[in-house]
């Protein structure tokens, strides 16, 4: 066989290859084999934000009370919020918090002694109250709130951030909402 024939017979042979996905050999010539490193390091934060809603609620009051807490927390506290979001596509999207946000639950009781503590340790927070599922507007929201003495808020909902050992203080005698 003839050095020219050889050629041939290696370039059919490439493109055999290279046309058959099942085959390993017929991989992309510029495609980078896949490091197989170790799965990385889980992140880890020292700090935590939560949201303790009454255990009383609906589940649509449930919803609507979790979105407006912490709706609060990233508009005051800015170091929660991540990077924009971007798909395949190039697609902008907000960005949203940079770690987990802990639903839990607790009766009127556990929420007013949450909300006395989270006071005493000049926690950043948001509240809830039931005045608010009767209102329509933030203005309105702010009125209902401010028209209440702080001991005498009914509240449904809290949300707070901070150290994670402030929060759990915080949130003793609530359990993980199910």
């Amino acid at each position: 066989m003839s050095s020219e024939q050889n050629a041939e017979q290696s370039a059919a042979h490439t493109t055999e290859h290279q046309q058959n996905p099942q085959d390993p050999r017929s991989a992309q010539p510029d495609a980078v084999p896949q490091a197989s490193a170790a799965a990385p390091e889980p992140v880890r934060f020292d700090t935590k934000i939560a949201v303790l809603l009454r255990d009383d609620l609906e589940s649509w009051q449930q919803l609507n009370v979790t979105a407006f807490l912490v709706s609060g927390l990233g508009s005051q506290v800015p170091e929660v919020i991540g990077e924009p979001y971007e798909d395949g596509d190039g697609v902008r999207y907000l960005s949203m918090f940079r770690q987990p946000v802990l639903v839990f639950e607790g009766g009127k009781e556990t929420l007013k002694a949450a909300h006395a503590r989270a006071l005493s340790r000049a926690l950043p927070r948001s509240l809830f109250t039931s005045d608010l599922f009767a209102t329509g507007h933030d203005r309105d929201n702010r009125a209902a709130v401010r028209a209440v003495r702080t001991d005498d808020l009914d509240l449904v909902g809290l949300a707070v951030y901070g150290p994670k050992n402030s929060v759990d203080k915080v949130l003793k005698g609530a359990r993980m909402h199910p």
